[in-house]
Order: structure tokens, then C-alpha cells, then sequence
């Protein structure tokens, strides 16, 4: 049986015996739109319980255009165009970009003109929100959950926000695109750090596909109302990172369409877990490191049975990475769960503890193997995970622990599927 894996730029082939119980789990393939530019034009002049953004906008206003960082793979050199053209009513100066970072690194000149243009860099004003400096912050107000709402200032000042983004489904906050554009995207440290604690991380309704009755989701949503007004413009995407559709208009009419959508497609059941589970974190941009990475080996913790094993195929040419916090809380740890003690006792609260903690309860569960060209094994090793030199020989290995009767999965597009058991 021959598998090409997603995996960085170019992909990852993995050959296995026919003889092996193999189950390949793909979401539903969709075709890109034909003319996906003319899609967006027509979605923005005929949106979801919203009136056309060109309508919305006027002249006087100063409007925010929120988008992606490099970590995602939204195709915003198709969709600023459009939405910058929607905006002619408005001069270019009262216009700012900003990339919702969150908490991760700003992304460097030549990845702006990559992601962007060189055309749109040098016409408008971007902003890279810094979730570090509370001086580029003002406080918007407490959530119901009691945390602190802090807001990239300068966004707050727009009288119009438009959100563009992706919506794919996501590890705990149900589903990515949305309101997640404010929050964490443009939120300052305090705002991630309260969403993100030990406790809402460990709420069971706090994973995949869930939005509604999910505390993360729900908080996310409440965020983003208290920004003011704002128009969505998020898109699906397949595996070849086209454009499948498009979901404008109001934020909660828009968002839940598309949710709808990727559910459909995305969303497999299986009959019962597997012995061993394969998967990959869909390739570039979003395996450029082993924080992003865990985000795939959640996809497979979700059918592989206790006591299993996960293989993650993730390219990682940003490492672990360097910046933030994430690999300090692994390498300071003895073993996952000293790591997950660490994280749950009382008061603890640092950047990246979210990503640290559901590797933890993953491996609790199962023995989670990495290969990568971009990580030495001392690297993954000193993650607590163990280094997959080639995929094929550590089935090997495993076959001799599991017999050779063993269930083995294969989600070649990592995250992108999100499989689940039948009866849950």
C-alpha cells in the first residue's frame, strides 16, 4: 500500500505491507471553486444576514482588516484584494492591517510580502499585535468567566473590523476561523492566558468540531462581540489549499455556516479505535513546528486505544520552536505527567502551557513517535517524545509489540480529518 503523506512542502510517501489491517481516514475531497476571486466579490456584495461590506463601510471610518499569520494557511493574497476593493470608499490611510498574531512570533518582513504582496506591504499601514506589551492594549471589559478582556488598542479604535481567516476544525476550540480572529489573534497576554488555563483546556467539550456548550468557543464568541462591529469573511480550504467556499456577513450566522460545512466534510466516524495511528499535521505552513505539530497528534489520540502508539509526520523547519514557552515547559519536565502536575496545581499560568498540556494527556494515552528533518533526536527526546527515524521501521517495531494482527490508522492530511469512534 503506497500513502503520500502531507508533510512540508512537498510530501512524504509511505509504503506499507498489503498484508497489514490498514484504514486510511481522508476527509470528503472538495473541489477548489472555479473562480474563487469572483466568489469572494459575490460573497462580500451578497453576505449572511449582513448588508454588502462596501454598504457597511463609509466614508470618515477608519477599518481594521484582520488577518492570518504564517502559521495558517488562508490564502490572504486572494482574499485582501478583494476585501481592500470593497473598501474604495475609504482612503488607504484609514485603512490598517493587522496580523493576528496572538501569542506566537511576529512574522518577518520577507514572510509579510510572501503571505501578502509586495504591492499590499507597501500600500498599507500593518500592525503585528504584540500580546506581550500591555502598553499597545486597552481593557474592553471581563468576561462571564470572571477574565480580563485586553485588546490591541489601536484595533479597538477601527469603527469597523473585518475578520478574514479559515475555518478548519480545531483541537479545542471546537473550530478555528470565527471570533478566534480577536481572540487570541489580536487578544493580549492576560485575555490567551485566561481562555487558555488548565481548567478549560480540560474540559471534555473543550476539543474538536464542539462550539456551542465548549467554555474556550464560548468565551471566544463573547470576546468578539465586546470588539464592537465587525463583518467575517472566512473561507474553506481543501487539501491543496484551495478555496472550497466562502462565508461572509455576520459573525455568528457566517462562522456557523461554515462550521457546518467543514463538519460535513471533514468529520469521519470509525468503528473502533486502532492499535497504532499515523498522521501528520497537513503539511506546510501548519507543520513548520512541534507546538503546531500537537495539534495533529490530538487528531489521532481521538481513535487510537490506550496503551497505543501515535507516528506523527511533521516537517518542523521552525523547530520546536525557540520562541515562547513551549519547549522550556517540556524540557523542564521529567515525564508527561510531572508535566501535567506542574501545569494543574494551583496558580500556575504561563504562555504556551495549553500546547504542553494536551501533549501530556495525549501521552498519557498513548506513546506518541516524531519524525522530522528538521528536529535531531536529541531535540524530540528532550520533548518527552520519541524520534521516528522512518516511519516504515518503526511500524516494524511496533508490529512486534502489537502482533501482526494490530489495527493501524492513516490520516495522511493530519488534522484536516478530524476522525472519531462511532459510538461516542
Amino acid at each position: 500500500m503506497h500513502i503520500k503523506l502531507a508533510y512540508g512542502k512537498t510530501g512524504l510517501p509511505l509504503t506499507l505491507p498489503d498484508s497489514l489491517a490498514v484504514t486510511v481516514v481522508e476527509p470528503t475531497f472538495v473541489a477548489g471553486l472555479p473562480d474563487p476571486v469572483a466568489a469572494l466579490r459575490q460573497a462580500l456584495a451578497a453576505p449572511i444576514a449582513a448588508a454588502p461590506l462596501a454598504e457597511v463601510v463609509r466614508p470618515g471610518q477608519r477599518v481594521g482588516v484582520v488577518f492570518s499569520d504564517i502559521t495558517r494557511p488562508t490564502p490572504n493574497r486572494l482574499i485582501l484584494p478583494v476585501v481592500l476593493a470593497e473598501l474604495a470608499r475609504v482612503p488607504d490611510v484609514e485603512i490598517i492591517l493587522f496580523n493576528a498574531l496572538g501569542t506566537h512570533r511576529p512574522n518577518t518582513d520577507a514572510e509579510l510580502r510572501e503571505m501578502l504582496g509586495d504591492d499590499i506591504v507597501a500600500q498599507y499601514r500593518i500592525v503585528q499585535n504584540n500580546a506581550f506589551d500591555q502598553a499597545t492594549q486597552v481593557r474592553v471589559g471581563v468576561t462571564r468567566r470572571g477574565h480580563e478582556v485586553w485588546l490591541n488598542a489601536e484595533l479597538m479604535a477601527c469603527d469597523l473590523k473585518v475578520l478574514t481567516g479559515f475555518i478548519e476544525p480545531h483541537f479545542f476550540a471546537g473550530f478555528s476561523g470565527g471570533g478566534k480572529a480577536i481572540m487570541p489573534g489580536m487578544a493580549g497576554l492576560r485575555t490567551v492566558l485566561g481562555n487558555h488555563d488548565a481548567g478549560m483546556i480540560a474540559d471534555p467539550a473543550a476539543t474538536w468540531g464542539i462550539t456551542h456548550g465548549n467554555p474556550i468557543w464560548e468565551e471566544i464568541h463573547e470576546v468578539a462581540h465586546q470588539a464592537g462591529p465587525v463583518f467575517l469573511v472566512n473561507v474553506t480550504l481543501n487539501r491543496n489549499k484551495e478555496i472550497t467556499a466562502v462565508f461572509a456577513g455576520d459573525l455568528d450566522q457566517a462562522h456557523a455556516a461554515g462550521c457546518a460545512f467543514v463538519k460535513h466534510a471533514a468529520m469521519v466516524p470509525v468503528p473502533q479505535p486502532f492499535d497504532i495511528v499515523i498522521t501528520t499535521n497537513s503539511g506546510h505552513p501548519l507543520d513548520l513546528n512541534l507546538y503546531q505539530a500537537v495539534k495533529g497528534m490530538s487528531a489521532a489520540a481521538q481513535v487510537v486505544r490506550p496503551g497505543g502508539a501515535i507516528i506523527i509526520a511533521a516537517s518542523c523547519w521552525d523547530g520546536i520552536p525557540e520562541h515562547g514557552r513551549y519547549g522550556r515547559l517540556l524540557r523542564e519536565a521529567t515525564s508527561p505527567q510531572a508535566l501535567l502536575d506542574r501545569i494543574c496545581a494551583p496558580g500556575f499560568l504561563e504562555q504556551d502551557q495549553w500546547q504542553a498540556q494536551i501533549q501530556a494527556q495525549i501521552q498519557l494515552k498513548a506513546d506518541v513517535y516524531v519524525h522530522s528533518d528538521h528536529l535531531t533526536d536529541e531535540q524530540i527526546t528532550a520533548a518527552l517524545l520519541r524520534p521516528c527515524h522512518r516511519i516504515e521501521e518503526t511500524i516494524e517495531a511496533l508490529l512486534r509489540r502489537y502482533g501482526p494482527a494490530a489495527r493501524i490508522c492513516v490520516l495522511p492530511e493530519g488534522p484536516q480529518t478530524i476522525p472519531y469512534l462511532a459510538q461516542s
